[in-house]
């Protein structure tokens, strides 16, 4: 049985590693997830329920939760979660990316936007949190230089997101290849525990 060791990971990561694992696995096969706190256990519980998996069973080690889950039949539904008691309000900047160019003219945009994410990773300039809406999404999952360079700064503990909704309103659902699909309870904690919030878009 394969374990998944969420212990200490920020608010949404052990729901995101879960989904990943529960990917992965046929009908009916199993995992053990480990959790440290009530919230990520409550998000997987709602997230496992939701998805048409089961918990079959949960087991309290001194302060962490072992879950054991055994994959059911997907449904693909959206669910949402809470990370209010994980977020701090001191966190850093947060960068909201709803566009795939920088300005009206739509060449030049495009070679900003590179240029922009160039800047960051070569002066390591790096924000906590970058969330891709609307056009944004088409940066990770069709722009290969950029993604290249999202996948630098993921290296580098920055957490990328791309809203779920805008991914299936423009049929890239299978096509993200930087960083988690994500509902709008990412982009709203960013938006209320961030230091700071930068809108591009």
């Amino acid at each position: 049985m394969k374990e998944i060791n969420a212990k200490g990971l920020p608010c949404p990561q052990p729901v995101i590693k879960t989904k990943e694992a529960l990917e992965n696995l046929k009908e009916g096969e199993k995992i053990k997830v480990i959790v440290d706190n009530e919230t990520a256990l409550k998000n997987i519980q709602k997230f496992v329920n939701s998805q048409g998996h089961k918990v079959l069973s949960i087991e309290n080690l001194n302060s962490d939760f072992l879950i054991i889950i055994e994959k059911g039949e997907e449904k693909e539904k959206e669910f949402s979660i809470s990370c209010e008691t994980e977020i701090s309000k001191d966190e850093g900047l947060f960068v909201v990316i709803a566009t795939d160019t920088m300005g009206k003219d739509e060449s030049l945009g495009k070679i900003l936007m590179k240029a922009y994410f160039e800047t960051m990773l070569a002066h390591n300039l790096l924000p906590k949190r970058i969330f891709f809406m609307n056009k944004g999404v088409f940066l990770t999952t069709q722009e290969e230089e950029i993604i290249f360079i999202l996948k630098e700064l993921e290296k580098r503990g920055v957490e990328i997101f791309s809203c779920g909704t805008c991914l299936k309103y423009y049929q890239l659902e299978d096509k993200l290849k930087v960083g988690h699909r994500a509902g709008t309870e990412v982009y709203l904690e960013g938006i209320f525990y961030s230091k700071k919030t930068v809108w591009i878009g």
